[in-house]
């Protein structure tokens, strides 16, 4: 007796490209030789995750400068305040893990969206101890959706809510369409900030990208659900409160505290083919 071979899946659709922050090295193709090092960084205001090519999550620790009393936090509310102790710690973080070889790593950063001039300065001054060959950013929203595998044919409504941040985003065809923030996160709840008031903030963004919207996506994308990640997606009564005001289904994404470095990490295994990842002239010499 024999059974039909199971269905393959539909084949999923190449990410856009990945924003350079350092400029590239040279258009060529990518080297026969062992490629250099590459890490995926999701540097979080209450969490840092870093992801290794061959390796996988190597780090998931709090975002201090240093362990114990005497560390401070490098990042608030998404931004980079202290480049320098954003820079210890992820020394600490890679300490023993980057290969000896000297061969210098591909870096794929997650940032807020809407971030400016200044949050990408002090990402640069952050990474130069590692002395990368190339830094790419990707939207932390646009990141959750390429680690939690969405299919990116369709408008896709992302919510993310950080400990200390909110990403509202509309994706349209893998890019960011319209996208907005606000100061809140899970960190916050308790006291005088509830899960209902922090919901209460995403809705009213929500509207206004619905009124602002001269498309349907917006409203197409609600009516498909909404995707929701960061460590609000690990809270009960926010799902609730968001799925009864926004009256559709909310999806947590699966292991949602991760699901932006893993797309990171998503986007840097794509990127091989950016100009940007040329052959290093100086590996021909290590």
């Amino acid at each position: 007796m024999t059974s039909s071979p199971a269905p393959r899946p539909a084949p999923q659709p190449a990410p856009p490209p990945v924003p350079l922050l350092f400029p590239p090295l040279r258009d060529r193709a990518w080297p026969v030789r062992r490629p250099s090092p590459g890490l995926a960084i999701d540097l979080g205001s209450a969490r840092t995750r870093v992801w290794l090519s061959g390796r996988g999550l190597i780090a998931d620790a709090p975002t201090v400068t240093s362990p114990g009393p005497g560390g401070t936090r490098p990042v608030r509310r998404g931004g980079i305040v202290d480049a320098e102790g954003a820079a210890r710690l992820l020394g600490r973080l890679l300490a023993g893990h980057l290969p000896r070889s000297g061969r210098r790593p591909v870096v794929v950063l997650t940032t807020p969206v809407g971030c400016g001039g200044d949050h990408r300065a002090a990402a640069s001054a952050t990474l130069e101890f590692l002395r990368p060959r190339t830094v790419l950013t990707i939207d932390s929203v646009r990141a959750v959706a390429l680690g939690t595998g969405a299919d990116l044919d369709e408008p896709l409504l992302v919510v993310d809510v950080g400990a200390r941040l909110t990403e509202i985003a509309l994706l349209a065809g893998g890019a960011v369409a319209a996208a907005h923030r606000t100061a809140l996160g899970a960190a916050d709840l308790g006291g005088s900030t509830t899960a209902a008031a922090l919901a209460g903030s995403v809705v009213e963004t929500v509207t206004g990208m619905l009124r602002e919207d001269g498309t349907p996506r917006t409203l197409d994308a609600l009516h498909r659900g909404l995707l929701l990640s960061g460590g609000g997606a690990r809270r009960p009564d926010v799902v609730h409160h968001l799925a009864r005001r926004l009256r559709t289904p909310v999806q947590p994404a699966p292991a949602p505290h991760t699901a932006a470095v893993r797309g990171a990490a998503a986007a840097l295994l794509a990127a091989r083919r950016h100009p940007a990842l040329a052959p290093d002239p100086d590996d021909a010499h290590r």
